[in-house]
């Protein structure tokens, strides 16, 4: 297969006359003015790389409506959060695999092509680990790129043991949970699932199995990613206990590198994000839920921006092309203070597309978010008669995509060179 876009992103700019070949194995095989003719194409289109999502909870698309009834007195989080557990009382692997299969159909419509898949729901009973099969098996169904980011959940709170719904998070022991990722791994599609790792936050273990369970997933060459700082509380609960910070003991005790994705990173101060993305270490925004809830969005300042990336977390609305405007105009209602999103060059809608594309396949590990040969053939086609296109020019069809369009314009996905939406 052979397509040609009307003008197709080359990485710093939209083209005329490029030819991508999907090879069989679900890669680019070759791209440029190649000399075999189109067997596909996309007249009135514009062809990009797809979107990859970081970070998402998929069972949470359960919640849609439910956590924004709030009781009177209470803040939105905590509304959120009873809400939450009540739906993880719930669910059994069939309600499971809807919801996870309707959140990746939503993901392919609004152009994202793969998912990382932090997942912590894992028992339908004590002692199985049947929900982890619904989540794979809800990928398979909708041909989404999967990276399963299996979390390791040991305690409620900081020295608490588990209580109620979440029990159904627990990892059991540190040999159990290895064990079963180690069986799991064998069972993936090399060609569309990989496995990471998921330590889930400062209160859901402590800091020497946080060492144990880091230390093993990168002698797997395994990612890792956690939630960090994502609340006030945290960081307070965080300091009473062990003096420091979430991520100034995240900082000590693991070898930081791009194999590592901080998730949120909220209420982190400026000069410890550029700390810490200094170290090669990556950070996950999920605008649209910090928003929702009211937590709030990370002091970005001029931290350096080549390890950020974009996840739909609570999946409260699935839209890539929100969430990268929400990044920038969070940072710009902060004016200066925090400053915006821009590369080099001031180009700000390019800096966006770059943390929706190749900044989340660094942080998940996967050769995707680009067009080039050896990259996986995850594409995604866009109208260029869309309406809320109307007026684009080559040279600003970027900016009218990120910052002016809606998933509505997409017209047609691939993932690994197979047409799925």
């Amino acid at each position: 297969m052979i397509l040609e876009a009307d003008w197709t992103w080359t990485g710093t700019r939209f083209e005329r006359g490029v030819r991508v070949a999907l090879g069989p194995d679900g890669r680019i095989a070759a791209l440029g003015e190649l000399a075999e003719p189109a067997s596909e194409r996309l007249p009135g289109q514009a062809l990009l790389p797809g979107f990859l999502n970081a970070h998402s909870h998929a069972f949470q698309r359960g919640l849609r409506g439910r956590g924004e009834r709030f009781p009177q007195g209470a803040g939105s989080f905590w509304s959120w959060r009873e809400a939450m557990y009540g739906l993880v009382g719930e669910l059994d692997a069939a309600r499971l695999r809807a919801l996870s299969a309707q959140a990746f159909r939503e993901m392919l419509a609004a152009g994202i092509t793969t998912v990382g898949e932090f997942h912590y729901l894992h028992h339908e009973k004590e002692g199985d680990w049947e929900l982890d099969e619904a989540v794979l098996e809800a990928a398979r169904e909708t041909g989404i790129r999967l990276v399963l980011l299996q979390a390791y959940y040991r305690t409620g709170a900081i020295g608490q043991p588990l209580a109620g719904a979440q029990r159904r998070f627990d990892a059991r022991s540190f040999e159990e949970f290895w064990r079963h990722a180690d069986a799991l791994a064998r069972r993936l599609d090399p060609a569309r699932e990989t496995l990471g790792i998921a330590p889930h936050s400062v209160r859901a273990l402590a800091l020497e199995e946080l060492e144990r369970v880091h230390r093993e997933a990168r002698a797997r060459r395994m990612v890792v990613h956690m939630h960090l700082e994502e609340t006030r509380k945290e960081i307070e609960d965080c300091r009473a206990a062990h003096g420091r910070t979430p991520l100034e003991l995240v900082a000590a005790r693991l070898d930081l590198d791009a194999g590592f994705t901080a998730v949120h990173g909220t209420h982190t101060a400026p000069d410890q994000l550029a700390f810490f993305l200094n170290s090669g270490a990556n950070l996950c925004l999920c605008p649209l839920t910090e928003a929702n809830l009211g937590d709030g969005t990370p002091a970005l300042g001029r931290v350096p921006h080549d390890g950020l990336c974009l996840g739909t977390d609570s999946n409260a609305r699935i839209s890539m092309l929100e969430e990268m405007r929400w990044a920038e105009y969070a940072q710009r209602l902060a004016r200066e203070e925090r400053g915006c999103l821009v590369d080099g060059e001031g180009a700000v809608a390019r800096r966006l597309l770059a943390a929706a594309t190749v900044g989340g396949a660094r942080a998940l590990g996967v050769r995707a978010g680009v067009l080039e040969v050896g990259a996986w053939a995850d594409l995604v086609a866009w109208d260029l008669a869309a309406p809320g296109l109307a007026g684009w020019t080559p040279e600003t069809l970027l900016e009218s995509l990120v910052l002016g369009a809606d998933e509505r314009a997409r017209t047609a996905t691939w993932v690994g060179g197979r047409r799925v939406a």
